[in-house]
């Protein structure tokens, strides 16, 4: 009796473990690239295979970024499913359109493989079938892609599959968050070709608690496969047939890729709510204030003036002096380098004449050249008659986020030290009270400022980094 063929027995390989076909599949869409196996994507392998196998129909599986995922669940396992029966018709769908294609694109490329060709003879790509973000197979299975709000009129799929459904950088907004789960409820739900035993999979970091994630491991129903990037207590995790794997709290999920000092450093860079989000699977409760009082330096006296930089002014405006209307604010900072002081906090409510005269008086009390307004509401017509009648250095600053996501991407600065705060003043509680109410407190104006400077600041600094100034 001869030696098996080893072509034959990596083929065997192929077709019945999923961890080795990712493994395999990686080399074909990142080639030159180094393929480090950890455990990790066993656990992913395992779990999916069970799916496959109709052993569970509901999974999540929440990880951090860049931690093979979309390779896995997005490109290796449908190829897998598809070369095991190509009659299967998979709906897969990520948070944007580009990503969507990309990612059919590179499933495609495995399966046009020739080592994939030889593992699956009986799987083939129907010609004139093979599109950007959908294609067929000669047997009438496929990959179909779609974007979160996509139309998938007249669309199903035997196994419905979610890739990051959120985008990251709208998490704080409850709209977008909304947007996602009704879409999925209303619209994706209802694809499944077999409703009583159709899979569906969620594979994404978490952004948010109310996100996709959260809202469904809230209803029940789900089996969840948690990594975070550093263990925060005792787990086991099922590997199948190649054992167990006993996490301690602070075990790293990959020490090569995602070493401690490398966390750590994106702890500091991204600050303490987005890393617990999305690298420990932990997103903290947004209620409970974006920002603590204790990330704030204090100081007793702000540098000297004599030392360089300059103060700016930071107005978020009311419309109307109404009671029930909210204020019209002024920050005061000192800038010097990387680093602000929060000088002062003006809170009135005053109508359109009068605050057209107080802003240059305010100005010129505490010697500000640079003044920013929000480019909205009462605010644009501000902007037009003080640049007119005014020699001061005027900067219309429009939102593109909502009040939540704008406060949150700053946060950074806030935690590594970089916004400083005086240890007494008469308008500190009431800032202090705000702050940490939001974002559900009654009055949000001293917020709106303070995150419209903060963001100036930030843009400033890293156009200097880039060497672009103006």
């Amino acid at each position: 009796m001869g030696r098996p063929d080893p072509g034959d027995v990596l083929n065997a390989l192929l077709r019945t473990d999923l961890s080795s076909f990712i493994q395999r599949s990686f080399a074909t869409v990142a080639p030159g690239a180094i393929y480090q196996h950890t455990w990790h994507i066993d656990a992913i392998a395992y779990e999916l295979a069970r799916i496959a196998q109709g052993e569970n129909r509901r999974l999540i599986i929440t990880l951090p970024p860049r931690s093979l995922k979309s390779i896995a669940a997005s490109v290796a396992f449908p190829a897998w499913l598809m070369g095991r029966n190509p009659r299967m018709r998979i709906l897969a769908v990520s948070y944007a359109e580009g990503l969507a294609e990309k990612l059919a694109l590179d499933c495609l490329r495995v399966m046009q493989a020739p080592w994939y060709r030889a593992c699956f003879p009986a799987t083939r790509i129907a010609k004139g079938r093979g599109g950007r973000a959908d294609f067929e197979t000669t047997k009438g299975g496929g990959r179909f892609s779609t974007s979160i709000g996509g139309t998938l009129t007249g669309r199903g799929g035997d196994i419905i599959l979610l890739d990051d459904p959120h985008k990251p950088e709208e998490a704080v907004s409850d709209t977008k968050r909304q947007q996602v789960i009704d879409w999925y409820r209303t619209t994706l739900l209802s694809r499944l070709n077999d409703p009583a035993r159709g899979p569906i999979v969620l594979i994404q970091q978490r952004v948010h608690e109310g996100d996709l994630a959260g809202v469904l491991i809230e209803q029940g129903g789900w089996h969840l496969l948690d990594l975070p990037a550093i263990a925060e207590e005792s787990m086991e995790i099922d590997l199948g047939i190649r054992g167990v794997i006993r996490r301690a709290p602070g075990d790293l999920l990959d020490p090569q890729r995602l070493p401690r000092s490398l966390l750590e450093s994106y702890r500091d860079e991204l600050g303490s709510y987005v890393f617990a989000a999305q690298y420990q699977q932990r997103p903290a409760p947004i209620g409970g204030g974006l920002v603590k009082w204790n990330w704030f330096e204090t100081y007793t006296a702000p540098p000297d003036r004599r030392e360089g930089g300059q103060v700016v002014q930071s107005w978020d405006t009311a419309c109307k002096a109404a009671e029930a209307n909210d204020f019209s604010v002024c920050t005061t900072w000192r800038v010097q380098g990387k680093t602000a002081w929060l000088l002062d906090v003006t809170r009135l409510r005053l109508e359109y004449p009068d605050l057209r005269k107080r802003i240059p008086q305010h100005a010129k009390q505490h010697g500000a050249r640079t003044i920013l307004i929000e480019d909205a509401g009462s605010g644009t017509q501000l902007i037009q008659d003080l640049k007119r009648s005014t020699g001061l250095n005027i900067i219309g600053r429009r939102p593109t986020e909502d009040k939540a996501t704008r406060l949150m991407s700053v946060t950074p600065l806030i935690e590594a030290g970089h916004v400083l705060i005086p240890r007494e003043a008469p308008w500190l509680p009431e800032f202090q009270r705000e702050l940490m109410l939001f974002p559900n407190g009654k009055h949000d104006d001293q917020v709106d400022s303070l995150s419209q400077f903060l963001n100036w600041m930030n843009r400033k600094r890293k156009q200097a980094i880039c060497g672009v100034y103006g």
